[in-house]
């Protein structure tokens, strides 16, 4: 069942979603040769708690961090270390704070010094697959018409749309309905209301989409271990049109 939100409860979201956007924008310039992951880790988690919310993932279902960090080939869910990023790597940072009961979730993919031209493009379309998913997510709308736009988007520029990892509905819990694949068709699909909050969150791979987890049970990769990205945002649908609750 898919729970409708109503303008207080958007309003409530959208107070977890800016602390997580806050996050990002924090860690965005500081994203460079020899930082680790685990620094990236602690900044986020003092920012998180700084606000008076929580890191929701530390402990979800056995997870120890507050943040995920997936560089190169990770597609979701890479653990922080203690391993330099090195010039040329991309990482994504995902992250989810809880404020007052109220959730928001949003990943971002980044450079690391001078990346190749392939990494270039990939982020960028990715970047380009989650705006042109947002621009879909209108009252009246189906899901298909999101997922489709972004699959068209991926596919035309030659890379691989995962179909293992969904985005999901969420506020008082991470993954409320829809949970849905970033492929489809228009006009099929969940029809989309006003007071719907969700993730679209594309995950696009350079080769294949498909994957594999690691040992740790949690890590997924890419199964020809090519890069992958991922850029994410927590939505409201609203009368007036999809609002970006993570907007940075």
């Amino acid at each position: 069942m898919v729970i409708l939100k109503s303008k207080h409860e958007i309003e409530a979201i959208r107070k977890a979603c800016q602390v997580v956007a806050e996050c990002h924008r924090t860690i965005a310039p500081l994203i460079k040769p020899g930082i680790t992951t685990n620094e990236i880790e602690r900044i986020f988690e003092d920012l998180i708690l700084k606000h008076g919310a929580k890191p929701y993932t530390k402990g979800y279902k056995g997870y120890r961090y507050a943040t995920c960090a997936s560089v190169n080939d990770v597609i979701a869910h890479g653990f922080p270390s203690d391993k330099p990023l090195e010039e040329g790597d991309i990482v994504t940072i995902d992250t989810v704070a809880e404020l007052d009961g109220w959730l928001g979730d949003s990943a971002w993919s980044y450079a690391v010094g001078k990346i190749s031209p392939m990494a270039e493009k990939l982020m960028r379309v990715t970047k380009e697959c989650l705006d042109l998913g947002i621009a879909q997510a209108l009252p009246g709308n189906r899901l298909g018409d999101v997922t489709s736009a972004i699959q068209r988007h991926a596919e035309s520029n030659g890379f691989g749309v995962v179909r293992d990892l969904l985005a999901h509905g969420i506020g008082r819990n991470l993954h409320e309905e829809p949970n849905y694949m970033h492929v489809g068709k228009p006009g099929k699909g969940l029809r989309i209301k006003e007071g719907m909050v969700f993730t679209i969150e594309p995950m696009i791979t350079e080769g294949t989409y498909h994957m594999t987890i690691d040992s740790d049970g949690w890590t997924a990769r890419t199964l020809d271990r090519k890069l992958a990205a991922q850029y994410e945002h927590t939505i409201a649908v609203t009368a007036e049109g999809p609002q970006i609750l993570t907007a940075q």
